[in-house]
């Protein structure tokens, strides 16, 4: 396999990893995966860190019934990656149960050979 292959499927099997990390809420997968300088932007437009999100999933508020990407396309540029694909998302948020389809952006970069999402933005779609 080459080098570009190689990191597309490293990449490709992180983003499943993540996906089932909310499943079971968790949180080394997640730590493990996420860059120290991760942000996402939610849906509605609030920026989240990585230790808002991680303490966010700590408080088990959140539960998810199902929690899955797909459609994934992987580019590379050199040590960094984009990720455009489908999210869908279905549990409850304390008692406001949710279920819904975004489209998202996801930046990956590698760093010392490991690759480690850094940046996430989501869009809701019908």
């Amino acid at each position: 396999m080459s080098d570009q292959a190689n990191a597309i499927a490293t990449i490709i099997q992180a983003e499943a990893a993540l996906a089932a990390a909310h499943l079971t809420l968790d949180l080394a997968t997640f730590d493990r995966l996420l860059h120290p300088d991760y942000v996402i932007i939610q849906p509605g437009g609030a920026r989240e860190t990585k230790a808002e999100t991680l303490a966010s999933l700590a408080t088990g508020n959140r539960r998810w019934e199902l929690a899955a990407s797909d459609e994934l396309n992987v580019q590379l540029y050199g040590n960094s990656a984009l990720v455009t694909g489908q999210w869908r998302g279905k549990g409850r948020n304390g008692t406001e149960h949710f279920d819904y389809r975004a489209r998202f952006l996801s930046v990956w970069v590698r760093e010392d050979g490991a690759w480690r999402n850094v940046a996430y933005m989501a869009t809701a779609v019908e």
